[in-house]
């Protein structure tokens, strides 16, 4: 999946709210970052790498295989493949946002 392809999804399951009140930002690292703004209405899905409330840390093959539920996130995130910066209760909330 292109960084396109990941925010066009993101913004088609978010529609005008993501329930969750804050900001979120996937950061791919030199792949790019996905943000969603749901502090604002509609929500707000873009590519800027500005600050966010969580900022979840990922390669962007991981993201695709816990997307596609080849991964799952929590064993991502034991494993060490995804790291969490910011508020965790955000991060808790994402399951309906990566399907």
């Amino acid at each position: 999946m292109s960084l396109e392809q990941i925010t066009e999804q993101m913004r088609s399951r978010v529609g005008t709210s993501a329930n969750l009140r804050k900001s979120v930002k996937f950061d791919f690292g030199d792949d790019g970052a996905v943000r969603i703004d749901d502090t604002v209405s509609p929500a707000v899905v873009d590519n800027q790498n500005v600050p966010t409330d969580c900022t979840v840390k990922v390669s962007m093959a991981d993201f695709t295989d816990m997307a596609t539920g080849k991964q799952n996130p929590q064993m991502a995130f034991m494993m060490g493949k995804l790291k969490v910066e910011g508020d965790m209760s955000v991060a808790m909330q994402l399951g309906s946002i990566l399907g």
